[in-house]
């Protein structure tokens, strides 16, 4: 009995994250619109995944752990893709602030370009250069700790991205309950297994992290609300409406 809930809790490991944002997509593609959702979670998640790959090649960690990588990745591939091609335009005031269309200064404009092949330029860059400093280092233990310790330092800063959308935007409109709810009790329960399965101490110390993170963006699902900015498209709409009422009222009857 004990193995069978071990198996099931390994393929859930494996396969469970790469699903959370299933939804998250499903909603991008229907209203056509992925702003309120910060492309940067795709960033944190692909860097610090690709990362992660690397320090199994010198720490072999879990199988489920090595597969829910290489999912994500490809999870957020598809996901960033979606995220580009459905972006507002720069004059859709509701997604102004917060977006990639105004953002706080990044050097050569990191994780804010236009084109998906840039992004994809970037993340080959970053294949190759760990490539040639596994090369170099690989055989050093604590390289393989430092870099243990780097992926999963950046991927228990997931949650803080869209922390800041929303903050900026103070607004949570965008980003699906179930993405919310799957972050929070996936970590939950990635962390009650890491302990049970005695990782290693870079995932159990990250994972709490994390956690913390997914806390504080479910308290500002709370503060704010899931209605979109003030400001927004359907803000200007309504204002729309008024101002044509308005005018209509004050014609002369014929």
């Amino acid at each position: 009995m004990a193995s069978v809930i071990g198996t099931l809790a390994s393929i859930g490991m494996a396969i469970g994250p790469p699903l959370v944002y299933a939804d998250q997509a499903y909603s991008i593609v229907k209203k056509r619109d992925s702003s309120g959702f910060s492309h940067d979670v795709c960033g944190v998640v692909l860097v610090a995944n690709i990362i992660r790959i690397y320090f199994w090649l010198g720490n072999r960690f879990e199988t489920p752990l090595l597969i829910q990588s290489l999912l994500l990745i490809l999870a957020h591939l598809f996901l960033l893709s979606l995220c580009l091609h459905y972006a507002p335009s720069p004059n859709e005031s509701h997604v102004q602030v917060g977006s990639r269309h105004k953002s706080w200064y990044r050097p050569y404009g990191l994780w804010q370009w236009e084109g998906y092949g840039s992004y994809l330029e970037f993340l080959a860059g970053l294949i190759l250069f760990l490539a040639v400093l596994q090369v170099i280092l690989g055989r050093w233990l604590w390289y393989i700790d430092s870099l243990g310790f780097i992926a999963l330092t950046i991927e228990s800063t997931l949650p803080i991205p869209q922390f800041i959308s929303n903050f900026q935007r103070k607004s949570t409109y965008g980003l699906r309950a179930s993405t919310l709810a799957g972050w929070f009790f996936g970590d939950s329960f990635k962390t009650i297994y890491f302990f049970l399965r005695h990782s290693p101490i870079q995932f159990k110390i990250t994972a709490i992290m994390t956690v913390c993170w997914d806390t504080a963006v479910f308290a500002q699902r709370v503060m704010y609300g899931t209605e979109p900015p003030r400001g927004g498209s359907g803000e200007i709409g309504h204002m729309g409406d008024e101002l044509e009422s308005n005018r209509l009222a004050l014609e002369p009857e014929s």
